[in-house]
């Protein structure tokens, strides 16, 4: 069992910056992936960036060269640092993990996790 507790959120006026961050905790051993996703009022949730155990990265292209996602193993974080905001980055973001979990029968599985989300809001 994982919980997702993101922090953050908030209004900023365009081009201005934030910093998103999630802290796991619970009973797992081992973060795989650790992502961050937003939905945007009136669309689907979609994927804004994802990082590896090991570190590598991949973005959506909306926010490539503006958002950047990184990770500390050790305190099981994953942040978000979003610069050059845009009205149209408006949404909810969620945290989200997969971890390696024992199940009732005793094996080892790999289950996915979602945070409640966190507001951000682009305007001026």
């Amino acid at each position: 069992q994982v919980q997702l507790v993101e922090s953050g959120g908030g209004l900023v006026q365009p081009g201005g910056s934030l910093r998103l961050s999630c802290a796991a905790s619970g009973s797992f051993l081992g973060i795989n992936n650790m992502a961050w996703y937003r939905q945007i009022p009136g669309k689907q949730r979609e994927q804004v960036a994802i990082i590896t155990r090991s570190g590598s990265t991949d973005y959506q292209d909306s926010v490539s060269g503006r958002f950047t996602i990184s990770r500390d193993n050790a305190k099981n974080t994953v942040s978000l640092q979003m610069n050059s905001l845009k009205p149209e980055d408006t949404a909810v973001y969620y945290c989200f993990c997969n971890a390696n979990i024992r199940d009732a029968l005793g094996n080892w599985r790999i289950l996915g996790y979602w945070g409640q989300g966190t507001q951000v809001t682009v305007s001026s």
